[in-house]
């Protein structure tokens, strides 16, 4: 069915594995327009409660965009490939439905890096290296790295890592809070695969609210607050709520349905 990624199906999880390791997982527009499919898919599948991402081989996560396939673009064709991007992969991640958690193994350079922060949780392997090289190209981020790297780890950071085009390792990845936590690889999908657990434990329709009311904050013209109200309130009238607050008051686990 794809040509450059690989789904998997572990109960409600849906792992998809970006599988160009001669390349390095680069991202090329075959690439995310595969990923749309398969993530879109996932979004609209009841039966998918988690997505983790990740990259094929121990090298790379996703070792940046493919390069080529641009490197003669003109001024109009490279904000167009800027504005697709965004639009089909790196801000759909952010604003779906289901959790997104990147299992970083090794490099997530440029488009790699901003793949990984458009999700909503990151693991790192020990060996992860991270940064976004683009200046070193004469061009700037483009699938939103400028706006949430310092959204995750502060402007002055942020300006740092991308003035100097350098990498950081996961440890000071962990340390700047750009990743969730750090592992050694052998047990890299393990660990995504324990938190996917623990969130598939709640309500996805309360999950998704969260979604929602988390990124509004980070929306210009948005009231996050507003929104969280908003939320909060739909929630009333979910099945989710009603089995969730009869299992506390019956004192026993919920068995949501979302």
């Amino acid at each position: 069915m794809y040509n450059s990624i690989i789904t998997e199906r572990k109960g409600q999880i849906e792992i998809i594995t970006i599988n160009r390791p001669t390349q390095l997982n680069a991202l090329n527009k075959e690439t995310i327009q595969e990923l749309n499919t398969a993530l879109t898919n996932a979004n609209e599948d009841k039966n998918v409660g988690v997505v983790i991402l990740t990259g094929s081989g121990e090298k790379a996560f996703v070792a940046g965009a493919d390069i080529k396939e641009f490197a003669d673009f003109s001024i109009s064709q490279g904000g167009e490939l800027a504005m697709n991007g965004q639009k089909i992969l790196f801000s759909f991640i952010e604003n779906m439905q289901k959790p997104v958690i990147a299992a970083v193994n090794g490099f997530a350079l440029g488009g790699g890096l901003e793949l990984a922060m458009a999700s909503h949780i990151r693991v790192a392997s020990s060996n992860a290296r991270m940064g976004l090289p683009e200046v070193s190209l004469g061009v700037i981020p483009g699938y939103g790295g400028t706006q949430r790297l310092a959204q995750l780890v502060g402007r002055g950071k942020a300006n740092e890592m991308v003035f100097t085009a350098g990498m950081i390792k996961a440890d000071e990845a962990l340390e700047w809070g750009l990743v969730n936590h750090v592992v050694e690889q052998d047990v890299l999908l393990e660990k995504a695969e324990e938190i996917a657990t623990k969130i598939l434990a709640n309500s996805g329709s309360a999950i998704s609210s969260a979604i929602r009311a988390i990124n509004a904050n980070y929306q210009d013209g948005v009231d996050g607050f507003e929104t969280e109200i908003e939320e909060f309130g739909k929630c009333f009238g979910t099945a989710d709520f009603k089995e969730g607050t009869t299992a506390f008051l019956e004192k026993r686990k919920p068995n949501f349905r979302s």
